[in-house]
């Protein structure tokens, strides 16, 4: 069966995936752009970047997917429900080029973009999310993209098979923190950690139980 992985998911030492103070234009609040620096200065994200760790781990972001998920939060800012024309914070070609399900309590109608993207707006929980992300993946895997709240929520209904997290040297003190209501989650991986020359820390979650 197809996997729901994370990739790539970055939080500070303290634990938090975003900052307070979220807003358009300001996607991750008080945090910025901190959080992925690291990725940005890989080769796979700019050309003539870093070709070590980081870059191999920022490389398989784009392997095997056929589908993403993701929350109203990664989506847009505080209040984009009630801006009509409110498209993602991506421009007219989106990075993800396949279907995308936004998990909202207020749908909207579905929205096609170039390069392949289609968002689609779902009020269901997550297993009749992944269940639909899996049609649409094709039999390829389904990336779970975030925000932390949406991770939290896949992880407690025991539905990720890996996950990968940056914990980013940085201490962000507030915000939304990825470990909130998960203590003891580790018990269902096998947990493996490769640090790098950039500073930040490559931890991978691999599912050992069903």
């Amino acid at each position: 069966m197809a996997q729901l992985r994370v990739h790539n998911f970055s939080i500070s030492l303290d634990g938090f995936a975003t900052g307070e103070g979220r807003a358009k234009g300001e996607f991750f609040g008080h945090a910025g752009e901190r959080l992925h620096e690291w990725m940005v200065a890989t080769d796979t994200w700019q050309s003539g970047g870093s070709r070590g760790v980081d870059n191999a781990f920022a490389a398989q972001y784009w392997h095997g997917f056929g589908a993403e998920i993701m929350g109203a939060g990664k989506f847009g800012y505080p209040g984009w429900h009630d801006d009509p024309d409110w498209k993602g914070p991506w421009g007219d070609n989106p990075p993800f080029h396949t279907p995308v399900f936004v998990m909202t309590r207020r749908p909207r109608p579905s929205i096609e973009m170039e390069g392949g993207t289609t968002f689609h707006f779902v009020d269901a929980p997550p297993e009749k999310v992944l269940e639909m992300a899996r049609d649409a993946a094709d039999g390829k895997d389904v990336r779970l993209g975030g925000g932390a709240t949406v991770i939290q929520q896949f992880l407690t209904a025991g539905l990720v098979d890996y996950m990968h997290i940056v914990v980013v040297p940085i201490v962000l003190g507030r915000g939304v923190n990825l470990w909130t209501g998960l203590e003891g989650v580790e018990k269902d991986f096998h947990v493996e950690a490769i640090s790098s020359p950039s500073g930040v820390t490559h931890v991978t979650f691999t599912r050992t139980t069903n």
